[in-house]
């Protein structure tokens, strides 16, 4: 059974693994995988519309990224700069109506980068028909803590009681509320690694072991396939 736009995941969430291995089975610096990594997010975006996904989030860097070597780290920076650029320029968030946002304690980020993520949220805020969510300087606890520490303010302040919390206001104080239908890791590793622990508690996880640089359109095409022929039946 071959998936059709009324088949396929509205929102797929994907873990960018195996950079670094990519790269060292070429026999280069273990972070210049990330370059390669970067380019398959490209055309990650033209084989999503293609098939008819309307959201990707892109677990793209980690809070715990923040700790690699400072080499690799400024390396990482250059390359987010590089690609950030680009998409700016890139005419398809205009003609496709593409949305892009960056989930996660961003002001972490080195300033300009950080400004540059802000530029293309402002600039794409109002863009519906394409979202793509990319999770940087991310965690899943994390994330749960500063929606804990937002609506503790907003109780504190009179806005909302404590008696009207339950998981639907909850979920609106998270980075982002939306849950992916299905999950994809690259890189072999059979783990969640603190993606998305609120919205993924119904999500169909795929684990590949091809890394990242190496996915291909027709893997894409194989998951969504096997998603849908899965029977979800939401815990009934």
């Amino acid at each position: 059974m071959r998936a059709t736009k009324n088949e396929v995941p509205k929102h797929v969430g994907v873990i960018l693994d195996g950079n670094r291995r990519f790269a060292k089975k070429l026999m280069l610096k273990p972070w210049k995988g990330h370059e390669w990594g970067a380019k398959k997010v490209e055309k990650l975006m033209d084989w999503a519309g293609e098939i008819g996904i309307k959201e990707l989030t892109l677990y793209s860097f980690s809070m715990q990224n923040m700790n690699r070597p400072k080499e690799e780290f400024e390396y990482l920076m250059k390359v987010f700069r590089s690609e950030f650029t680009r998409l700016g320029n890139d005419p398809r968030l205009e003609k496709e109506d593409i949305k892009i946002n960056f989930i996660g304690r961003i002001h972490l980020f080195p300033k300009d980068v950080y400004e540059k993520m802000r530029e293309l949220m402002d600039r794409t805020k109002n863009h519906k028909s394409f979202i793509i969510n990319f999770a940087m300087a991310y965690g899943g606890r994390e994330e749960v803590v500063d929606a804990v520490m937002k609506l503790s303010q907003d109780v504190k302040s009179g806005k909302l009681s404590a008696e009207e919390i339950n998981e639907e206001i909850f979920q609106d104080y998270l980075y982002t509320p939306d849950e992916p239908d299905l999950i994809i890791r690259t890189g072999g590793d059979h783990r969640t690694s603190n993606f998305l622990i609120w919205q993924s508690n119904y999500s169909e996880w795929f684990f590949l072991e091809k890394c990242w640089p190496e996915f291909e359109k027709e893997d894409l095409v194989e998951v969504v396939d096997q998603y849908v022929n899965r029977e979800r039946r939401f815990g009934k």
